[in-house]
């Protein structure tokens, strides 16, 4: 996210002083220097503060990075390429809140070298939305286990990939990330 508060300051010839004082609770000049500047973090009420001092709405201060959707040239079915009847396009992958990423070194099962796996986080009472999906679960000191879940009660149980591998069940989880998305270069 990138902030337009210092040419919002700037166009309404205020300075830094100015826009602390009007904050409530007043603040001092350094603060909004750093959250101009980006070095510090600007929290959504900092946002609303600096907003509301300088008089326009919090959205009047921020500017989204641009995201270029993919045209979309073609479509592949069972009959083969074709064009699209109608101009489309596919969106980038967003990350969304909660999401992480698991990368591939070693190939093993349905995944290559070179895999990226970007999972959503689930807590205990969504376990169960996973069932049958391949997931990662935390294991005591800094581990992990990594399969396909099979059973989730009173903990995990995953059968990790592979042929002749065994079920390992991790008692009560704080959380599972189940793979909603594989990014694979071709």
């Amino acid at each position: 996210m990138i902030t337009a508060i210092r040419e919002v300051r700037r166009a309404k010839g205020l300075t830094l002083e100015d826009v602390a004082r009007r904050c409530d609770p007043p603040t001092t000049a350094q603060t909004i220097g750093r959250l101009e500047t980006g070095t510090r973090t600007v929290s959504i009420g900092w946002l609303n503060r600096i907003a509301a001092a300088l008089g326009v709405e919090a959205s009047d201060l921020v500017t989204l990075p641009d995201r270029t959707d993919l045209p979309v040239a073609a479509i592949l079915d069972g009959r083969g390429a074709h064009a699209p009847r109608r101009t489309t396009t596919a969106p980038p992958p967003q990350v969304a809140p909660g999401q992480i990423a698991i990368t591939v070194v070693n190939g093993t099962g349905d995944y290559r070298a070179g895999d990226v796996i970007w999972a959503a986080t689930l807590g205990p009472d969504d376990f169960t939305t996973a069932l049958n999906r391949d997931v990662l679960v935390p294991q005591p000191a800094g581990r992990f286990a990594f399969g396909r879940l099979t059973g989730c009660d009173g903990g995990a149980t995953v059968l990790p990939s592979g042929a002749g591998t065994q079920s390992l069940t991790i008692a009560d989880p704080a959380w599972i990330a189940v793979a909603v998305r594989l990014v694979r270069e071709l």
